[in-house]
């Protein structure tokens, strides 16, 4: 029989706290009917549930991190703690900052427990299970608990808590309990109310007896996750709904309490520092205890929202006086303290402009209109706004994506002319079509579309333009845009759907609507307000632009830390050409070498497919050990690995020295540059692979990553099963991942890490929770790496996060049949993903596109703690 660890008995209670600064009860044992359990929420560094069962006159104590859920299926991690006293289970209120658990209590929930009439709770949980029924005002029915296989000499105790399948279990509404019950079971009082001012343990003060007292300054309320729209393509029509502006700036939450404010993103990264007018100006007029959201825009020299204004201002663009800021509030979901999530929409904006009356700018309130959305949107899109939020006026704050907020965009379209083709990858039709449109007596180049053609319009298109060729085009036209194009005479008529024009007037997001007939090329001139693009002021920068071939995109330096992808983002959008090769300098040698023999792709083709999206890449490859896979021959012959400097390299290939295990020193590949990426791919490269860590501080790894490898014939669906089921895990500890498509047959699940920690201990990490889960639910996954171990489940490869071990990276080409790449995704698109080699080199644009817009700006990004374990 395993004996309890000492580190968790009443001992260790009394030991971690001073009695002379907290009045938290002493540890001791006392008598009591044996049959109590309490669950107290509780926010110190991260937020958890405390779950304790009385046995033998102390609390048996767990920490669970997302605390219990209904569904039989769901196993929540429970961290084991030390015992506590009887009487700690009656306490709600504030643990003074600095002292052990600092932070806010609330009892969440409380009641009797009573073990399996079959099984003795004391020899039970000294084997590591538990089998008990709770009669509790929340949490009812039957439960189970089971300790971890630990590491041997591990000091602490990982558990599971899981329902058991019976008339309280919820299948489909496993978090009903957390995300419903937000009240103390004993004072009704809010996280946020508890917070607000009452009960404190802390020390003597003036010779007076401690006990509690009145906290007299109110917190700011913690993050929640923001609720988010789902794209729609009309608006909702009846009285339940109400209608706002579509905002064009980024989404804020703004905390005010504790004498300050903070600025969340929706992602919970504190931005404060980016929008001081906005925290300085909430601090000074609003009362402490309230949580808004809203959206952050800047302000152009109309009064406008404009994004790329605001893009320039986060980024800190040189040479720029500082724009108006404003912060249009459009939700309130904590008020003076008082969470306000589970009122209607209509609800919470009353009390949101009751909170905003008479507040000065930059704090607006971001109104709206009940019915009537039709109306709005036709008056927003006229006014070139970005579209309209439509919100169900009797739904409560749900702090995730849901169809009672709506997005509808607005799109814009007219008539273009059409100047050319470009060659498609198959080997009839064509890619995309260029556009032109008349300006100033000449055709000015608008860019291509891509989008809106089905086979046969394909088929027809190309017959209808075999005989218009010409030699050279009838514009000038960006020399990177002219690699496999076939140019016409400027006849045909094309009407577009886009959403925009980018700064340097090429269309974004087009999509081919149809020919038109009916009008003249001569008369295709471009449908614009005064303050368009191709007629502002003080354009001649982007005029010159358009008029001469397009904006050759700044090859800047990568990141020399974990870096950021908004920082370091392509300059490329939809509807430009993407960079080549040569737009590096870069001297190929036999590009025409064919190294896909399936698909006919050539090295020339590789080198463009890096060059495209080189500013991706470099995120995660810059100023990282790397290991190349080089194949000259081509990727079905004779490839190997390099990982050291042989000299052979070119001159952006750089070294760094690293002392291996047995003394001896040998320098490692890396670059901090593009162009050195593709003097790799001179050298016949096609994968790169990185380091956990980069070159400084070279024994700090910043990032944790879980390869899951599944047994041969395991269906894709499992892998993604199996991957949301580990970011469920790794959430339970407070880590966020990201899913990385390998390009092979799995998925990476990856943790950016803050570089607290060195290598052994991440391995540690690594290797103990992969072996815990393994052990946990071996139906699912396997620790070991020998393959016949596998048999029908999933290989959770930890080995990645050991020193000198290496991870394919992101947008990384891999040498398999299709030319696949490895490309980052979202959890939520992940369920509908039909394979992990789905994008290919071929697939450059629409990676780059997605990398803008669709959710991916912030993937990998993020400075974690290792959490303990």
């Amino acid at each position: 029989m395993a004996k309890r660890p000492s580190g968790l008995t009443i001992d260790t209670y009394n030991a971690k706290r001073d009695f002379a600064k907290t009045k938290e009860p002493k540890g001791r044992k006392l008598k009591g009917k044996g049959e109590s359990f309490v669950v107290q929420k509780h926010e110190a560094s991260r937020l958890h549930w405390d779950f304790r069962l009385e046995l033998d006159g102390v609390l048996k104590s767990w920490a669970v991190p997302r605390g219990p859920s209904l569904d039989p299926k769901t196993n929540r991690l429970a961290m084991r703690t030390e015992d506590h006293p009887l009487d700690y289970g009656g306490f709600e209120g504030i643990i003074p900052e600095g002292e052990y658990g600092g932070g806010t209590v609330m009892l969440w929930d409380r009641g009797r427990w009573i073990p399996h009439p079959d099984k003795d709770p004391r020899k039970t949980l000294e084997e590591g299970h538990l089998h008990f029924t709770l009669e509790g005002e929340r949490m009812k029915g039957e439960w189970v608990m089971f300790r971890m296989k630990p590491k041997p000499g591990e000091k602490g105790e990982a558990w599971m808590l899981k329902k058991v399948t019976d008339e309280e279990a919820r299948p489909e509404e496993g978090d009903a309990l957390v995300e419903a019950c937000l009240t103390s079971v004993e004072s009704g009082r809010s996280m946020a109310e508890i917070a607000a001012g009452e009960d404190v343990w802390q020390s003597n003060k003036g010779g007076k007896k401690g006990g509690r007292t009145k906290r007299k300054v109110v917190s700011p309320p913690a993050f929640q996750a923001p609720q988010l729209a789902t794209l729609a393509d009309h608006v909702p029509t009846g009285s339940d709904w109400i209608h706002e502006y579509k905002y064009d700036g980024y989404r804020l939450l703004l905390s005010v309490g504790g004498g300050g404010a903070l600025a969340w993103t929706r992602n919970g990264k504190d931005w404060s520092d980016f929008f001081g007018e906005l925290t300085d100006a909430a601090a000074a007029t609003l009362p402490p205890g309230c949580l808004l959201d809203g959206e952050a825009v800047a302000l152009d020299k109309d009064g406008k929202p404009n994004f790329q204004l605001l893009q320039s201002t986060v980024k800190g663009g040189s040479g720029q006086s500082r724009p108006d800021l404003a912060y249009f509030a459009f939700d309130l979901l904590v008020d003076r303290g008082e969470d306000i999530t589970a009122l209607s929409t209509l609800e919470r904006k009353k009390r949101l402009a009751a909170l905003l009356e008479g507040v000065p700018a930059p704090l607006v309130y971001g109104d709206h209109i009940v019915g009537k959305g039709e109306q709005l949107f036709d008056k927003v899109c006229a006014d070139k706004g970005e579209g309209i939020i439509s919100k169900k006026a009797s739904a409560p704050y749900r702090g995730t994506r849901s169809k009672c907020w709506l997005k509808i965009k607005c799109i814009a379209r007219q008539e273009f002319v059409v100047v050319g083709w470009q060659a498609s990858d198959k080997r009839r039709g064509f890619r995309s079509l260029h556009l032109g449109v008349n300006e100033g007596g000449t055709l000015r180049y608008v860019g291509k579309v891509g989008t809106g053609f089905d086979t046969k319009t394909i088929e027809a298109l190309s017959k209808r333009m075999a005989p218009m060729k010409r030699d050279e085009p009838a514009l000038d036209v960006p020399r990177t845009a002219r690699r496999g194009s076939t140019w016409i005479d400027p006849t045909l008529v094309a009407e577009i759907a886009y959403t925009e024009f980018t700064t340097d007037g090429v269309l974004r997001h087009p999509s081919f609507l149809g020919l038109r007939e009916d009008k003249p090329a001569r008369d295709v001139v471009l449908e614009t307000t005064a303050t368009s693009p191709s007629q502002s002021d003080g354009e001649g920068d982007r005029a010159a632009k358009r008029r001469g071939g397009g904006a050759k995109a700044k090859v800047g330096k990568g990141p020399s830390d974990s870096g950021s992808a908004a920082a370091t983002s392509p300059s490329l959008r939809d509807g430009e050409d993407l960079r080549t090769a040569a737009d590096f300098d870069l001297r190929l040698t036999s590009p025409d070498r064919v190294i896909f023999p399936e698909d006919n792709l050539t090295k020339g083709d590789l080198a463009n497919y890096y060059a495209a999206v080189a500013d991706l890449l470099m995120v995660d490859l810059a100023n990282r050990p790397m290991t190349l896979i080089r194949c000259p021959s081509g990727r079905s012959k004779n490839c190997f690995f390099q990982k050291h400097d042989s000299g052979s390299m070119g001159a952006h290939v750089l070294h760094v020295p690293v002392k291996e295990g047995d003394g001896t020193t040998e320098d490692y590949l890396y670059v901090d540059e593009p162009i050195g990426a593709l003097e790799c791919v001179q050298m016949n490269t096609i994968e790169f692979h990185g380091w956990g860590s980069r070159i400084d501080p070279l024994e700090k790894p910043d990032r944790l990553v879980f390869d899951l490898d599944p047994d041969e014939g395991l269906g894709f669906d499992r892998v993604k099963t199996a991957a949301l089921r580990l970011r469920d895990m790794l959430a339970d500890l407070g880590l966020e991942t990201f899913p990385l498509l390998s390009g092979g047959k799995g998925i990476h699940v990856v943790a950016p890490l803050d570089q607290s920690r060195d290598w052994p201990t991440v391995k540690s990490f690594a290797e103990r929770f992969s072996r815990a889960i393994a052990e946990a639910e071996p139906e699912t996954f396997t620790a070991n790496i020998r393959k016949n171990q596998r048999k029908g489940r999933i290989f959770l490869d930890w080995l990645r996060n050991q020193r000198g071990a290496t991870a394919v990276l992101p947008y990384s080409a891999r040498a398999r049949e299709g030319a696949p790449v490895a490309a980052p995704v979202t959890w939520d698109e992940l369920p509908d993903l039909k394979g992990a080699n789905i994008f290919s080199i071929r697939d450059a644009a629409s990676l780059l596109d997605r990398a803008a817009d669709k959710g991916l700006k912030k993937w990998g990004q993020g400075r974690q703690a290792l959490p303990d374990f």
